[in-house]
């Protein structure tokens, strides 16, 4: 189904993306990797789905042009990349807020902004923003990361429109906690630190406010992906996906 199309999936070396990636490359799309992890895991990757790698970090905009450069025209261009720190305002590192809007925000708007041309020029594209249940709603505590995942959601929409009659669409996909190794590691010192059973970190902590009481699994968000590349999926553009358990639905 998607043979001949080239993919670009940032933060893909693990979670979310390295799922989205998985489900492109089972489609027959053509993966271009990025992100962070051990060398011999990435080249493990890279061998699974005959892919290659870029590792440019996303914090810095000559990276992000180099890499572009160096990878040629795509097809799909995947936003997936991200990071989250947790402070009160007052406290807030400006540091963090810097980086959490250069990666969450900044990244995907030169990414798009270097991959448009070509997708217009075929009269062809994808564009998904992975944003997250918190481009809907809001969190304490989360300042940086909420103000990203908004701006990602009004950055998309404006992709969408300004597109629009060029066959290139452009959507955010917005889960709630989802199943990784990142969450899993999580668990025991919350149960540490709260005195708590796994199962009440799981439904009373992380699950809090997600009504199935079910996290969301890595290859759904693929899966969603997938059908935004396809062709039926041609109109559908400037949508924000909720795949949240029913969170944002409160």
């Amino acid at each position: 189904m998607l043979k001949k199309k080239r993919a670009l999936v940032t933060g893909s070396t693990s979670g979310i993306g390295l799922a989205i990636a998985r489900a492109l490359h089972a489609e027959g799309a053509e993966i271009v990797l990025n992100g962070l992890g051990d060398p011999d895991e990435i080249a493990a990757l890279t061998n699974e789905m005959n892919a290659t790698f870029n590792g440019a970090n996303l914090l810095d905009p000559s990276a992000i042009a180099a890499m572009m450069e160096e990878i040629g025209p795509i097809d799909i261009l995947v936003n997936n990349a991200g990071m989250q720190f947790v402070s009160p305002v007052e406290d807030f590192p400006t540091a963090k807020w810097d980086a959490i809007i250069a990666l969450n925000l900044t990244a995907p708007f030169h990414t798009t902004r270097l991959a448009v041309p070509a997708m217009k020029q075929k009269g062809w594209g994808r564009i998904i923003n992975t944003a997250s249940a918190h481009s809907l709603t809001a969190s304490p505590f989360k300042s940086a990361y909420n103000a990203s995942k908004h701006g990602i959601a009004g950055f998309t929409k404006t992709i969408a429109l300004e597109l629009a009659q060029t066959g290139v669409t452009a959507n955010c996909i917005s889960p709630g906690y989802v199943w990784t190794p990142l969450i899993e590691g999580q668990i025991p010192d919350t149960m540490a630190a709260r005195g708590l059973t796994r199962e009440q970190v799981i439904n009373d902590v992380l699950l809090a406010k997600q009504p199935t009481k079910k996290f969301v699994q890595p290859e759904e968000v693929g899966a969603l992906a997938v059908f935004l590349c396809r062709e039926e999926a041609g109109n559908v553009t400037g949508a924000n996906w909720s795949i949240d358990g029913g969170w944002t639905a409160e």
